[in-house]
């Protein structure tokens, strides 16, 4: 009775609709990365700049499904103790933390990239190369890397803690199966650091994402009405561009919306924390769900993309997608097109 009143149920009520759901985004997401990953380093064809991104996101997302998702469905099966120690609570942390940052500054710098590729075509020749992108790369992830710090260091294990008779008077003792990966230090620096870092990493490069695709769009309706060929890729590209902003932020917003109702309400009631538990389940699923759902967009509205996952999964000759003619629109997901090629 004393865990329930203080530290809840040890086991989540909605362990098997979350694992289920879970499962099927594990599996997809996984096959789809891994399979990303292998059809871009396997097919020099696909050393592209753009392409460098897209692998660093397979990255983050492989990571966040391999290592994170077990983690968070083991504490749903059991919430206390926490076995892995402190060492296992900062991992914790600085995981999801890392590949929350990596990815949104991925999808970012490869916005401001395809801007440059499409309305600065002479500047691309430059800028837009291999070399450029992986150093691109590189500084995304460290940039996550240091930014997580923040936040991981406020976390730690917390215990309760019961009174305890001694000689010298009377003392605090931890109650060993109560222990939680929680955070430990003042609430008021974690609403802080969440409410900046809500900012920093998640509306501002949403709005700058929305403005670079939508200069890109103007661009490429003047270029149609000068090239009747770019006249059906354009119009993917078009549609991509919208696909992307909005679903990029159907899979995040929940996630921080879940940060800012925690950093925001200071008292809580039981109808506010009924609330919080739905958004925070929500938060999760639609957080793996944008790590599953890359390759399917690939897939769907990439046709080069499309035969080289064929070629992988039928085991076809590397080569055999090259002696087909070059598709213009290579990647109209995240991709206007690429000059480069």
């Amino acid at each position: 009775e004393i865990w329930l009143k203080y530290l809840g149920p040890r086991r989540s009520p909605m362990l098997l609709p979350i694992f289920i759901n879970y499962l099927i985004i594990f599996l997809v997401g996984v096959f789809g990365n891994v399979l990303t990953c292998t059809v871009i380093a396997r097919n020099k064809v696909m050393w592209t700049p753009t392409n460098y991104y897209l692998f660093s996101l397979a990255v983050s997302d492989l990571l966040v499904l391999l290592l994170g998702m077990p983690l968070e469905l083991y504490e749903l099966w059991q919430n206390y103790p926490f076995l892995f120690g402190k060492g296992g609570c900062y991992f914790k942390i600085f995981l999801f933390e890392t590949v929350c940052l990596a990815s949104i500054l991925n999808v970012t710098a490869l916005s401001v990239e395809r801007y440059i590729a499409v309305v600065h075509p002479l500047r691309a020749k430059y800028v837009v190369t291999r070399t450029h992108a992986r150093r691109v790369i590189l500084t995304v992830w460290g940039m996550s890397v240091l930014c997580a710090l923040p936040n991981t260091s406020l976390h730690g294990i917390s215990f309760l803690t019961s009174n305890s008779t001694s000689p010298d008077g009377p003392d605090k003792v931890e109650i060993p199966d109560s222990a939680m990966c929680t955070l430990v230090k003042p609430q008021w620096i974690y609403n802080l650091i969440i409410q900046v870092t809500t900012l920093l990493f998640f509306f501002l490069p949403m709005l700058t994402i929305s403005v670079l695709y939508t200069l890109i769009g103007l661009q490429l309706k003047q270029e149609r009405m000068h090239q009747a060929m770019e006249t059906k890729s354009g119009a993917g590209q078009d549609s991509f561009c919208i696909v992307l902003v909005v679903v990029f932020g159907i899979c995040w917003a929940p996630f921080h919306t879940d940060r800012l109702v925690w950093s925001f309400i200071t008292e809580w009631t039981d109808s506010r924390r009924q609330i919080f538990e739905y958004v925070h389940i929500l938060s999760g699923v639609f957080f793996y769900l944008s790590s599953a759902v890359n390759p399917i967009l690939y897939n769907l509205m990439s046709t080069r993309f499309r035969e080289m996952f064929k070629d992988v999964m039928c085991h076809r000759p590397r080569n055999s997608f090259q002696t087909r003619p070059p598709h213009r629109t290579n990647f109209p997901v995240k991709v206007t097109k690429n000059i480069l090629e």
